[in-house]
């Protein structure tokens, strides 16, 4: 009778996740679909005035294979580079300057902002200088670029070209990170997989729609519009700075995009287990605005979501509960579905597929963990800097 009742319990549980699987897949934007692109663009008759804005801290080891990229932009209009060295300890400002006398291409500017003060996280009062230095320029749009981000020669043209021609405030591209380690091809598609499930791309490009979101290493933003939304002041406090950014400008009635990279790369490795844990859990609780009740339902959804079809199909295959192995492979197989076209889009291997359980458990350790960091006052770091609370005074590590 006791194994019946588990057996019956364990259905039930398989039968839910099958219906959240379903609702995923049906409900959720087509959030699995890789085949959000920069949408149709023609040339503009006049090119606008662009300043490229680059926070830059501690990146000497990244830089090399970035920015050459960025000043050999092939564009038509006036542009103009700006890297923002935040307090570098490595000879990033310096560095800079020897790559753009190297290699030429677009005027660079390298300055540094200082300390930011209360409230601010190391990133935005770098952004936030760059800007002001930029608004000397009387530019039509800024591009926001992480400085470990490699641009395709005709990358801003065309994100111009989409701004323009769509109408938006506000056009971001998702770089294509990289995936050469054996942890970066677990993690690193699951990673852009879990976003988009969040931020399904379709609605944040759709009016009228409330989901909002950008990706920082790319962000075309129309220079009217960031000082109409207070970019980045608004925002001075935020982890998640890109998303804040997006919720800034469509909260004012700004019209956003987001979609994969076709021409933008990360740079940056990730070689062990340990680099892509600390980019995920640095922001991880921030993300649930350290949020208890946030976090239970999250670990809770995710059990139930990504580990629950594994084990129905196992346990129920070993206890005789048909049923429950049958309503677990369904679940386990739809997941695996929407998985494939991530794969194909970072060209990975398909048996990576069948593995996302596993990564989503990864994942779920990796939300605790920062989570716990918080509460032992480590908070959310960025170079070097921690953030326990908004109105925290960084620490320095």
């Amino acid at each position: 009778m006791g194994q019946t009742a588990r057996v019956s319990a364990l259905l039930w549980i398989a039968a839910v996740s099958l219906a959240a699987w379903l609702w995923l897949l049906l409900c959720q934007g087509r959030f699995w679909r890789t085949d959000v692109r920069l949408p149709p663009h023609r040339d503009p008759d006049d090119w606008p005035s662009v300043c490229v804005v680059v926070p830059a801290r501690d990146e000497a080891a990244v830089l090399p294979s970035s920015l050459p990229s960025l000043l050999a932009q092939e564009y038509p209009g006036r542009a103009e580079v700006f890297l923002v060295d935040d307090g570098s300890a490595d000879g990033t400002g310096e560095l800079a300057r020897e790559l753009a006398g190297r290699h030429g291409g677009l005027p660079l500017t390298v300055d540094s902002p200082g300390e930011p003060p209360a409230g601010w996280t190391g990133k935005l009062w770098a952004v936030r200088h760059g800007i002001s230095l930029a608004r000397a320029r009387d530019p039509e749009y800024l591009l926001l670029t992480d400085a470990d981000i490699a641009h395709a020669p005709d990358s801003l043209r065309h994100l111009v070209a989409a701004a323009r021609t769509g109408g938006f405030d506000v056009v971001s591209q998702m770089a294509r990170l990289r995936v050469d380690s054996v942890w970066e091809r677990l993690v690193v598609p699951a990673f852009v997989y879990f976003f988009a499930q969040l931020y399904p791309f379709r609605r944040i490009g759709r009016r009228g729609a409330r989901t909002a979101a950008a990706a920082g290493g790319c962000v075309l933003l129309r220079a009217e519009t960031a000082e109409r939304a207070r970019i980045p002041d608004a925002i001075r406090h935020a982890v998640i700075d890109d998303v804040a950014l997006a919720r800034a400008v469509k909260g004012g009635g700004g019209h956003i995009w987001l979609g994969l990279a076709e021409r933008v790369d990360s740079v940056r490795p990730y070689p062990r287990l340990h680099d892509l844990w600390r980019m995920v859990s640095r922001s991880a609780y921030a993300q649930l605005r350290h949020n208890p009740l946030l976090l239970a339902g999250t670990v809770a959804g995710l059990a139930l979501v990504y580990l629950v079809p594994p084990v129905a199909l196992v346990v129920g295959a070993a206890t005789g509960g048909t049923a429950a192995a049958v309503t677990g492979a369904l679940a386990w197989l739809v997941m695996t579905g929407t998985y494939v076209p991530m794969l194909r889009y970072y060209r990975r291997p398909l048996w990576l597929a069948p593995l996302l359980p596993f990564t989503a458990f990864l994942y779920l350790l990796m939300t605790v963990d920062s989570a716990v960091q918080h509460y032992r006052g480590r908070g959310a770091a960025w170079k070097g800097r921690t953030y326990t609370r908004p109105d925290a005074v960084p620490d320095e590590g």
